[in-house]
């Protein structure tokens, strides 16, 4: 009998190791749920529908978007952290709910490391410093020289406490010793209409944001992040180019599987999007949202994501930002 119950423990391990992938190469067998930690309409919530569209066209199942808004992410973060490892639910997320979020609220929901399984970035979108038309600067020179003659004069209009363009002005005024005052506002619309207005003299949006604006001339950009010159506007140096590598930020979106997913599904997965990324009607649909399509491999995903975090959370606790 010992001997019998020691085969059938045997084959009951094998047909284990059958069936996983199997069920990965079978997958998705049905719909697939999209966790976006933001409202319809935004830049993330864009990319995510402009993926999801394709993954259902490509692997014949419906990838349904599902907008769970709230605590900077935090509350769409923790329910993916607890959905189950099996390839039906998806997370594309951003810096702030994958890597702020848990900190800035001072709550263990989650932790990107623990709980969310990097499958690629998706998008990459550059910072632009920019300046309302009445500010007597024209480059970034004259931009910091003015900040440091009149510590704490200036105004910047930030979309939120803890979000990447609030951080970037942490780091710039901690690494250049400067001083200004910050103005949150609740997203970036209100922020943009006060720059305009003149009630606040400038900030650092993402391209996407800042765009119509400058292209229009009611800003005027003097520097962007990111390694090399935007497209949509080539003119415009970087802040690495006039001499501050330091000074790097961008906004991403990435995909994430639950923690435990098979790694049969994530490759599938991965490669899948990867493809996707490559058509150029997709990369047309991010040039229009003001961002660049980019795919990575799940090891260089997390990779980007841990010097992020190590880049990061230290400005969140310097800063001592907390929640509004």
């Amino acid at each position: 009998m010992r001997f019998l119950a020691q085969c059938l423990a045997i084959a009951g391990a094998a047909v284990a190791l059958l069936i996983q992938p199997a069920a990965a190469q079978q997958w998705p067998a049905r719909a697939v749920k999209v966790v976006v930690p933001y409202p319809a309409g935004g830049n993330v919530d864009g990319a995510a529908r402009i993926i999801a569209n394709r993954l259902q066209e490509i692997l014949g199942q419906p990838f349904i978007i599902d907008n769970r808004a709230g605590a900077g992410g935090l509350i769409a973060g923790e329910m993916f952290a607890k959905s189950a490892p099996d390839g039906y639910t998806l997370f594309i997320g951003a810096n702030g709910p994958v890597l702020f979020a848990p900190e800035i609220n001072k709550r263990d929901a989650y932790n990107w490391k623990r709980n969310f399984l990097p499958v690629t970035s998706i998008s990459m979108t550059p910072l632009v410093l920019e300046v309302h038309p009445s500010l007597p600067v024209k480059t970034l020179k004259e931009f910091l020289d003015l900040a440091r003659k009149d510590p704490g004069k200036l105004t910047l209009a930030s979309p939120g406490a803890g979000t990447t363009n609030h951080l970037l002005s942490e780091l710039m005024q901690s690494t250049l010793g400067l001083e200004w005052l910050t103005v949150h506002y609740r997203g970036n619309a209100p922020a943009i209409n006060d720059l305009i207005g003149g009630q606040v003299q400038f900030a650092l949006d993402q391209i996407s944001v800042g765009l119509p604006y400058i292209k229009s001339g009611m800003v005027r950009a003097l520097a962007v992040t990111g390694s090399h010159r935007a497209s949509w506007i080539p003119d415009v140096p970087t802040f690495a180019e006039l001499g501050y590598k330091d000074l790097d930020g961008q906004t991403f979106t990435g995909l994430f599987l639950p923690a435990g997913t098979s790694a049969d599904i994530v490759s599938k997965l991965h490669d899948t999007v990867a493809t996707i990324l490559k058509d150029p009607a997709i990369i047309e649909k991010f040039n229009v949202l003001g961002a660049e399509a980019v795919a990575m491999t799940p090891a260089e995903f997390t990779a980007y994501l841990e010097r992020e975090d190590a880049k990061w959370i230290p400005v969140v606790r310097k800063a001592n930002i907390k929640a509004e």
